[in-house]
């Protein structure tokens, strides 16, 4: 079909030494196009197959796109970018995926879903076509952490079968290489706003002789860490904030003598350890909001909070270098106090405890007072206006 129509659907596959399977697939594809009566292309994203797969698709006539960067997320990216249909369904080459059935994806994506998703445990999965490990660990959890996370209403994370409106998905920005791939389309599609749901799909047994891409734990780990770090409010922020609590609330109490519950009693030495604690916790809390201010200063879709926004309104340079000076300031004058009343008793020997009960919240007050303005220097080289080329 000339590239110069326009087309309704392109059928995307990435593809890597995928010989065994990828006729049937392909045929699969074609045939439903023709059943539907949809204008659209079999597209296949070769990641550098060495089984003569390019020549394959070819001769079933698909087309084919050479991705030379390697990876499941980068095969995608160049087959997306190279894709000629509004609308694209993607889907693994392995035959574990039904191509002749796409129906209930271009029947969401025709009433303006933005991305569709395969939900396998809905739809069935074939005896032996997902691991144990799979189907009751590694996607349960990690798509029930998405959505816990991000708010997200899909209940399947890591099916391969999914379809979106391909103009949307490009003004998404898509990055990651590797298998983590499948995650990020999720979450950024949820947190940018887009229509998304999800449609009953089968996973069959795949088709190949040899073991796949995939590799449980790597590639589920990298899962795990994308999500992480795509939520720095449940990474950093409240376990900061609850660090910070314990820390700072517990060392102001032992400053002023030991604390005997029970049997258990509380004396500078745990106050040292809490004190380290609201030190960790403070700066995970920092961390967590110039993360944010970053993220929203260079335009990455991100969920607004309107509490976040009246609180980055009054957080400047200046406002950090003057609470922060005020907590330095604050500790110097309990060490100075210190001081004095060492000079007053003749320099001579201190009460351990009580010594190290003021020493320990003096150097916490200094402590987080120096974070405070070193954080409010970075956010006014964050605000500083610079020319986008």
């Amino acid at each position: 079909m000339p590239l110069t129509e326009t087309l309704e659907l392109s059928i995307l596959m990435p593809c890597l030494n995928e010989a065994e399977t990828l006729a049937v697939c392909i045929d699969k594809a074609q045939a439903y196009l023709e059943r539907s009566g949809i204008c659209g292309e079999v597209l296949i994203a070769d990641n550098g197959s060495t089984d003569g797969s390019q020549e394959i698709a070819a001769a079933h006539g698909a087309r084919v796109v050479a991705v030379a960067d390697k990876g499941y997320g980068s095969a995608l990216i160049g087959g997306i970018a190279a894709a000629q249909g509004t609308y694209v369904i993607m889907g693994d080459a392995d035959d574990s995926y039904d191509f002749s059935d796409l129906d209930g994806f271009m029947e969401r994506l025709r009433a303006g879903d933005e991305l569709v998703m395969g939900n396998r445990f809905l739809g069935g999965i074939e005896p032996g076509a997902m691991p144990p490990l799979h189907k009751y660990l590694g996607n349960p959890v990690l798509s029930w952490i998405g959505r816990v996370l991000f708010r997200s209403p899909i209940k399947d994370f890591h099916c391969g079968l999914r379809g979106f409106n391909r103009r949307s998905m490009l003004a998404l920005h898509l990055q990651t290489t590797g298998m983590e791939f499948a995650s990020e389309m999720v979450v950024k599609s949820t947190l940018g706003g887009s229509r998304v749901s999800e449609v009953p799909t089968t996973l069959s047994k795949d088709g190949r002789s040899r073991p796949p891409h995939l590799r449980s734990w790597h590639d589920g780990w990298r899962h795990l860490r994308f999500l992480l770090i795509f939520s720095p409010r449940w990474l950093f922020l409240i376990p900061g904030t609850l660090a910070f609590g314990i820390g700072m609330i517990g060392s102001v109490l032992l400053s002023a003598g030991p604390i005997v519950v029970g049997p258990v009693g509380f004396y500078s030495s745990s106050q040292i350890y809490l004190a380290a604690l609201a030190v960790v916790g403070y700066q995970a809390v920092l961390f967590a909001i110039l993360t944010k201010i970053y993220a929203q200063h260079e335009g990455f879709q991100i969920p607004r909070s309107r509490n976040f926004d009246r609180l980055q309104k009054k957080i400047s340079l200046e406002s950090g270098a003057i609470i922060g000076a005020l907590l330095f300031i604050l500790g110097l004058g309990i060490a100075i106090a210190q001081l004095a009343g060492w000079a007053a008793s003749g320099y001579g020997a201190l009460e351990a405890d009580a010594a190290i009960r003021g020493a320990v919240l003096a150097a916490l007050l200094m402590m987080l007072g120096a974070q405070t303005v070193m954080a409010g220097l970075f956010l006014g080289v964050l605000s500083v206006g610079l020319k986008r080329v």
